[in-house]
């Protein structure tokens, strides 16, 4: 109680609402806060034991899925992994380049066969036209057009390198198929070529283009190989390919030239074999013959 001015006493103000004391808690919420606080004591007691429990759960399921996952692909032996290892050594690498299927098959035997005594070896096909280099694991260096013997055959004339090209009749102008053990030489010109057979005067060279009515330059650029029979029977490739694919694979070393037949199958002319069928014939090298030569009268054909 207070007295006022005049004398009178008088009760003290309520406190606001926010300032005044709280009342007392019933029973009812103190049951409810004990409640909620043993749960959040006994929470904290079984956290780790509840993440422990749920880390197991998803090793388990792990280790239960992936046998699973390897039974349904099926890891591979180290069998197959050889098989598949073994099988690309036997075989030619073409890359890119397309070759018929009379290329590939003497390609992949010469490999398959070691048929070129670790030397770099040229395929010519003759029905295509086309002349791929390969390095001495049956990789390709490279791979062009190729002019060849305007008469159709396989076979040389007899005594023809010892002709004057004015003394070759069209007929007897044919590039032999056959395996020839090359090298570089030089032509009665001065200029580098591979020669293939001396004295039949078969080389492999920089085409020829003295006589421009004969075209030679605009067959090599012609997309068939109707018009690619035109030389006296060696074999003209575009200069840029000799000299940056074929001189550099038979630079310091011989090589072998594989030049295909079209009058008769190839197997017969090589006795080849299909690669895949792993026939175990082995055939015995020829042995090289020095082809470094100077030149015969009819190089450069």
């Amino acid at each position: 109680m207070a007295t006022n001015a005049s004398g009178t006493r008088t009760r003290a103000a309520a406190a606001p609402c926010f300032e005044a004391r709280p009342r007392r808690a019933s029973s009812f919420d103190s049951i409810a806060k004990n409640f909620w606080t043993c749960i959040f004591v006994l929470g904290i007691a079984w956290l780790p034991q509840y993440v422990a429990a749920a880390d197991k759960a998803v090793h388990l399921t792990a280790a239960s899925v992936a046998p699973s996952a390897q039974r349904s692909m099926p890891a591979r032996s180290p069998q197959e992994t050889r098989a598949e290892a073994t099988e690309n050594r036997h075989h030619a690498h073409f890359g890119s380049e397309q070759a018929s299927r009379e290329a590939r098959h003497i390609a992949d035997w010469i490999v398959d066969s070691a048929d070129n005594a670790d030397l770099p070896f040229v395929i010519v096909d003759k029905i295509d036209a086309r002349i791929f280099v390969f390095d001495a694991g049956g990789r390709i260096r490279g791979a062009a057009p190729a002019l060849l013997g305007l008469a159709r055959g396989d076979d040389t004339v007899p005594g023809i390198g010892d002709r004057e090209l004015s003394d070759m009749p069209p007929e007897t102008r044919t590039t032999p198929a056959g395996r020839f053990v090359a090298a570089l030489g030089m032509s009665t010109r001065g200029v580098d070529i591979l020669w293939l057979d001396y004295d039949a005067a078969v080389s492999l060279h920089r085409v020829i283009n003295t006589k421009p009515a004969e075209r030679r330059l605009e067959r090599l650029a012609s997309p068939t190989p109707l018009d690619n029979r035109i030389s006296y029977g060696c074999i003209n490739v575009p200069a840029r390919f000799y000299e940056n694919v074929v001189s550099p694979a038979f630079s310091g070393t011989r090589g072998i030239v594989y030049v295909l037949p079209e009058t008769r199958p190839a197997r017969e002319v090589f006795g080849s074999y299909d690669v895949e069928q792993r026939v175990p014939h082995r055939y015995a090298v020829r042995a090289p013959q020095d082809a470094t030569i100077a030149g015969a009268s009819t190089a450069g054909r």
